[in-house]
């Protein structure tokens, strides 16, 4: 790693960059410079054999081998928080850091949507440790097959090197994508 990034990093000025940008893209939009609500989603994805078998693991439900990323955005997909474990972390365990994350660094942020995986007993911690809102959106019963979701369709996947969609004009924002499989 590059020595100038180290210490731009180790000084917050990589983090300040960043949440000014998102503030002035936010601002763009017609919102406030802070949000008020957020979206938290995972991602598994393969890594290299030549990562250390204690930093991967294996998604059973994804057939995945490799680390998982949890990440917390707002509702125009700009980013709040992420953190990376192996990818045999249950959803409802891995959250727990990144909900902490946005708690601690968006104050604003009362309410987060989430998909089933991250049901049961987090819902409970969110209210009762951190004082916010975590609502489940559930699938339909009768759905088959891929259908986009109430709330859930804010970030695209960060491994294809997308913009941010409210970042483009909205005749060429991408189709959202929920989580690959």
């Amino acid at each position: 790693m590059c020595w100038y990034f180290t210490w731009w990093h180790d000084d917050g000025s990589v983090e300040r960059i960043h949440n000014a940008l998102r503030g002035r893209i936010r601002e763009a939009d017609g919102r406030d410079v802070e949000p008020s609500a957020g979206l938290i989603d995972s991602q598994s994805v393969l890594t290299a054999d030549t990562v250390p078998a204690a930093i991967r693991g294996f998604d059973a439900g994804k057939k995945v081998k490799g680390r998982k990323r949890f990440i917390v955005t707002d509702t125009l997909g700009l980013l709040l928080a992420v953190h990376v474990v192996a990818a045999s972390i249950q959803d409802r365990d891995g959250a727990k850091r990144p909900l902490l994350w946005t708690r601690l660094d968006h104050l604003g942020v009362r309410k987060v949507w989430a998909d089933q995986g991250f049901a049961g007993r987090l819902v409970e911690w969110t209210a009762h440790i951190l004082g916010r809102d975590l609502e489940i959106v559930r699938k339909d019963p009768d759905q088959g097959g891929f259908q986009v979701q109430p709330k859930r369709w804010a970030w695209n996947a960060p491994s294809r090197g997308s913009p941010p969609t409210a970042a483009l004009p909205a005749t060429t924002r991408p189709t959202p994508l929920i989580r690959r499989r």
